[in-house]
């Protein structure tokens, strides 16, 4: 293939470059608080995770309709300042709560920021890819999501380095103040982005997109792509938490000391984001360019079925690596987050540059917060109850499989449904 096919063009060099450093400051603002969440969850105990995904639920479900609102009224910088200050000032706002732990209590302080972190984690983060697919057009996201991906790896890890460094010298609380300026960064870095050079067409322009301020969830039941869309979301979410709880069963069987399981934890990221950076610069860009969006979603779907597939087989089989004891359950957990991050990721965000700025938003929007919430819900309840009617490990691993392929099918459909002649760079609307 032509490497001017790849490349990225002169006039395309200055907003991807701001935009990798708007998702860097963006996810490192994340990650520089997850610890924090994670100690309060650990305090309160595993008993409460039922609780922290239903609120987290019932919060999504309240704020799709202020988000819709929002969407409605508000041109795209307006937009993006009152949902990212209202982020900002939160975490301002949770800086004397967190002075004030041990008067307040774990359980209600993790409980309430548990919910509020999973909550803007996703919000911020759709937001973002939904403004990218109004800056760039379907040939550029295939090029150009890839890279600018790479920047949120960098910042998945930058994060939590971070956290490790200043929590020491400054405290648990003022660690928000810092997560505050990188997301007060993010934003000027995404304004910046959204207005350099020259946008697609002229529907894209900075402006109110109108509407209902339930699009986003009528948009599920009513458009097929966005239907498909959301399976492809929950299904996809069935396959990364079962490979979460099997490897939290291997971790608390085989690293008893907290220490060793941070540890453990703590390379696992890595392996995770080193693996995302690395399909990103190389299958994820030449794939996506020459085999289209529909190769993106389908191909981590069939390695997910090979990998669920190699853990019914080889499930018990461990090996040493670097130290740590692992087996194909951890390896399971490092490819399936290492390809959906670095490939499914830029085609899911991808196709949204196919579709009109209505779905590109509201649709977009609830499915990646509301319902991500409710497959993390129905997924944990679903094992439980699984598991308390006595079905074996390996016949949930086979379900598991199954589920892996439907969301590759229901990926395909969804590319299929927006495909267009490759020539054509501009958005079609999907009704």
């Amino acid at each position: 293939m032509p490497e001017s096919r790849i490349a990225v063009r002169a006039d395309e060099v200055g907003r991807v470059l701001l935009a990798g450093l708007a998702f860097f400051c963006l996810l490192a603002a994340y990650y520089v608080i997850r610890p924090v969440r994670d100690q309060l969850a650990g305090a309160t105990g595993s008993v409460a995770l039922p609780l922290f995904y239903a609120g987290t639920f019932i919060a999504m479900l309240a704020i799709a309709p202020l988000f819709g609102w929002l969407t409605a009224r508000l041109p795209r910088r307006a937009l993006l300042a009152w949902s990212y200050g209202f982020f900002i000032a939160c975490l301002f706002a949770f800086i004397p709560l967190f002075a004030q732990q041990a008067s307040i209590g774990a359980r209600t302080l993790g409980i309430a920021f548990f919910i509020w972190v999973s909550v803007f984690n996703l919000f911020v983060v759709s937001l973002f890819w939904s403004v990218m697919a109004d800056v760039f057009d379907s040939e550029q996201a295939r090029r150009l999501f890839p890279l600018i991906g790479i920047g949120g790896a960098i910042g998945a890890l930058v994060g939590p380095a971070l956290t490790s460094l200043l929590v020491v010298r400054i405290g648990v609380a003022p660690l928000l103040g810092v997560s505050a300026a990188l997301l007060c960064a993010a934003l000027v870095l995404l304004w910046r982005a959204s207005v350099s050079g020259t946008l697609r067409e002229a529907s894209d322009r900075d402006g109110p997109i109108g509407g209902s301020m339930l699009a986003g969830l009528r948009a599920v039941f009513t458009i097929p792509f966005v239907r498909d869309m959301a399976l492809l979301m929950l299904l996809s979410d069935g396959v990364g938490t079962l490979a979460y709880a099997l490897v939290a069963d291997f971790a608390k069987a085989h690293y008893p000391d907290a220490a060793l399981r941070t540890a453990f934890y703590g390379h696992l990221d890595l392996a995770v984001n080193l693996l995302q950076i690395l399909l990103q610069v190389s299958l994820t860009r030449w794939m996506l360019v020459r085999m289209g969006y529909a190769a993106g979603l389908v191909v981590p779907a069939a390695v997910n079925v090979v990998l669920l597939l190699a853990v019914f087989v080889f499930g018990a089989v461990q090996f040493g690596m670097l130290g740590y004891t692992v087996s194909v359950v951890t390896l399971m957990l490092v490819v399936t987050r290492g390809f959906a991050y670095g490939v499914t990721k830029p085609a899911y965000d991808g196709l949204y540059t196919r579709v009109n700025r209505e779905i590109r938003y509201k649709g977009k929007n609830f499915v990646d917060t509301a319902v991500w919430r409710f497959g993390d819900l129905g997924v944990t309840s679903g094992l439980n109850l699984l598991r308390a009617a006595g079905v074996g490990f390996g016949s949930i691993v086979l379900m598991s499989a199954a589920a892996a392929g439907c969301a590759g099918w229901f990926g395909w459909h969804a590319a299929r449904k927006t495909q267009s002649d490759p020539s054509d760079t501009k958005s079609r609307a999907v009704i």
